[in-house]
């Protein structure tokens, strides 16, 4: 335990000098919802969003953001990036196994992915009397289960690329429709039905995070659902995994 942390407070100062991934994930949500909320229309109640202000809505889609930078564009460029300069290879070849490299990169990432929401969160509040989570419990379930399987995809996309660009242009292919599915290029409510069925159940579970922050709570079959994608997710990164 005493040499991960020595782990983890290196890479998190090297983190903090090159610090592109950590203001993104940290700042870019709350940046887009400030940006978003300063247009009156977008905080008021519409046809689109019943019962509830626009800028309300979309605050789950900020979440996948947030999740989506972190897990499948950090977590893939560093570790590759690792590899490509022999870095998990020299690791190695001391006590110290690189796997708790890759752990120390998923503590400060999900870390770093945690404050941003949180950020976003306590903004949101303040500044457009944004309300949190009806469900905490379930936000938090379906959360959890969402970000594992996010940055398990993330992994894979590390696991089999040689380069840090090239990891970045494989986790794309999981990026762009994600982010598609989520509501962040374009709000769920304006989507066809069939793509917003589609997005309730492909990670990091969208509908899950809507409906446990503004409706009646995450529902049993989404977060099975999640449950399968961050397990299968996982394993897989794990079987392809190679440090060299």
């Amino acid at each position: 335990m005493h040499t991960l942390a020595k782990i983890t407070f290196t890479e998190t100062k090297l983190a903090l000098r090159s610090p592109a991934w950590v203001i993104s994930g940290l700042l870019s949500p709350t940046v887009l919802l400030l940006g978003v909320g300063a247009i009156p229309a977008l905080r008021t109640e519409s046809e689109k969003t019943p019962g509830m202000r626009f800028i309300d809505a979309w605050v789950p889609s900020l979440v996948v953001l947030t999740i989506a930078v972190m897990g499948l564009q950090a977590i893939p460029a560093v570790i590759a990036a690792y590899r490509e300069q022999g870095i998990l290879r020299r690791l190695a070849t001391t006590p110290v196994h690189p796997a708790k490299l890759l752990v120390t990169q998923l503590i400060i990432n999900v870390t770093v992915t945690i404050a941003g929401i949180g950020l976003l969160i306590v903004l949101g509040s303040a500044v457009f009397d944004v309300p949190g989570p009806r469900h905490p419990l379930g936000f938090l379930l379906a959360f959890v289960l969402g970000t594992t399987a996010i940055f398990g995809f993330g992994l894979i996309a590390a696991s089999v690329a040689k380069t840090g660009r090239a990891a970045g242009g494989i986790a794309m292919i999981a990026y762009l429709p994600i982010m598609f599915l989520g509501g962040v290029y374009l709000p769920r409510p304006l989507l066809p039905e069939v793509i917003q069925n589609i997005g309730a159940y492909v990670p990091p579970g969208v509908k899950a995070l809507e409906d446990a922050w503004t409706g009646g709570g995450a529902q049993p079959l989404q977060l099975a659902v999640l449950a399968a994608f961050a397990v299968g997710s996982c394993v897989l990164a794990a079987k392809l995994f190679r440090w060299e």
